[in-house]
């Protein structure tokens, strides 16, 4: 197996020439591959993509699909091509996103079923009998890299948009807010239609959870970690944090 972190290496494009491969299959390759690697062999690149194309093309497609609360995503095999997953499109398949699926939930599940779909493309390849469609022009949507930044859970947004936030940074970069002006992270929350009525970033101590306002509803806390500490359900979190029935807000600086 050829990892090359840069296909435009001379070393490497010699190598792929040594092996005279028909095809190169690539699955989550960061990398754009020049036209001289793309022309060596004799059936190009095929790339497994995490999205039903021309729909979040880029690194983070699993990511976005959770993240913008789409019901259906899927996977493509594609002929790689000088643009950004552009190349046209030998099969796909679709996947429900589920309720409560993080990004690493999806993935797997695409990952999984996605392997069956590249074998079959290759096996039809082989067989003369694989055909690429020229992807629509209509419905392209992009999904750059999340960052950490983008991570930083929004409480001003709308309970759903908060769910939907947190899920789509698990487990990475893993979803993050600031309590007591220290950064801790949070495992996937649960919406809490009609829940109290809290203030965005306002925290509840119950009995049997805790509770974080949003612009509208509340969401329940799963697991938080603070700095230099193993995760925890939130309220062991909270009973060790101290929460009371005081105001502590999520975001807010010491004092705020």
């Amino acid at each position: 197996m050829l990892t090359p972190a840069k296909p435009r290496g001379p070393e490497f494009q010699a190598r792929l020439r040594d092996l005279a491969a028909d095809c190169v299959p690539v699955v989550a390759y960061g990398a754009l591959v020049p036209p001289s690697a793309l022309e060596i062999p004799k059936h190009g690149w095929i790339n497994l993509h995490f999205s039903l194309l021309p729909a979040w093309r880029g690194a983070a497609p699993v990511q976005h699909a959770v993240l913008h609360g789409d019901a259906i995503t899927g996977a493509s095999v594609f002929q790689l091509e000088q643009g950004l997953d552009t190349g046209p499109v030998y099969g796909t398949l679709t996947e429900e996103v589920r309720p409560t699926d993080t990004s690493g939930d999806l993935l797997a599940r695409l990952a999984d079923s996605g392997a069956g779909l590249l074998v079959a493309v290759l096996d039809a390849i082989e067989a003369g009998t694989a055909r690429a469609e020229p992807q629509p022009a209509d419905g392209v949507t992009l999904a750059p890299k999340v960052t950490v930044a983008d991570a930083e859970v929004r409480w001003n947004e709308p309970m759903f948009a908060v769910d939907r936030r947190v899920r789509a940074c698990t487990p990475a970069p893993g979803a993050w807010t600031t309590f007591r002006g220290d950064r801790v992270k949070l495992g996937p929350v649960r919406p809490v239609p009609y829940g109290p009525e809290l203030r965005p970033g306002d925290l509840l101590v119950e009995k049997h959870r805790v509770l974080a306002g949003t612009a509208t509803d509340p969401v329940a806390l799963g697991d938080v970690r603070a700095a230099g500490k193993k995760a925890m359900p939130a309220l062991d979190w909270a009973r060790g944090a101290r929460v009371g029935s005081e105001s502590f807000v999520f975001g807010a600086e010491p004092g705020a």
